[in-house]
């Protein structure tokens, strides 16, 4: 286990986007404005419902965001598959905290329910992931987990068997 401290502010998650936090050819995030948190708050490798890890993010919600204006012009709403987006980059992240090799990638998700929405008003989301599985072999590098999306405290979005593994090709 690699040894990271267990919250980031945004400088830190911008060095992981740049592929300076974990090294080259690992696990890193994207860079705004598709980087859809603001900071993580804590990650485990065995805390969580199941003990299998967790992570927990937020990210601020302005009525400038860059959704907003083309999404949809006169209804401006974020769309869901980006709060999908900061759950599979949450889930990676994780990966690559534990010390895991490799680069991220989303193989796919078993169920999502969307059951509200973001518009400018929002103020804050918050992202959060509960591994069920954490798999490290020889051939395989993957995290499987379930996770919400909150806003204002209000869970708007549920996923379950979230997929994402990290390969070193």
């Amino acid at each position: 286990m690699a040894d990271y401290p267990t919250s980031f502010d945004k400088e830190a998650l911008l060095k992981c986007a740049r592929g300076e936090l974990f090294g080259p050819g690992n696990a890193q995030l994207p860079a705004p404005p598709m980087l859809m948190m603001d900071r993580i708050t804590d990650v485990s490798a065995d805390g969580g419902a199941h003990g299998k890890g967790h992570i927990t993010a937020e990210f601020d919600i302005t009525p400038d965001l860059w959704f907003f204006d083309c999404h949809f012009p006169g209804n401006p709403i974020m769309p869901g598959c980006l709060g999908l987006d900061g759950l599979w980059q949450l889930t990676g992240f994780n990966l690559g905290w534990r010390g895991w090799q490799g680069r991220g990638y989303a193989l796919g998700v078993g169920e999502v329910k969307l059951t509200g929405m973001v518009r400018p008003d929002r103020k804050m989301l918050t992202y959060k992931i509960d591994f069920t599985k954490a798999i490290q072999t020889r051939r395989l590098t993957m995290g499987v987990a379930d996770g919400i999306v909150e806003a204002d405290g209000e869970v708007i979005y549920m996923v379950k068997d979230m997929k994402v593994a990290l390969s070193e090709s």
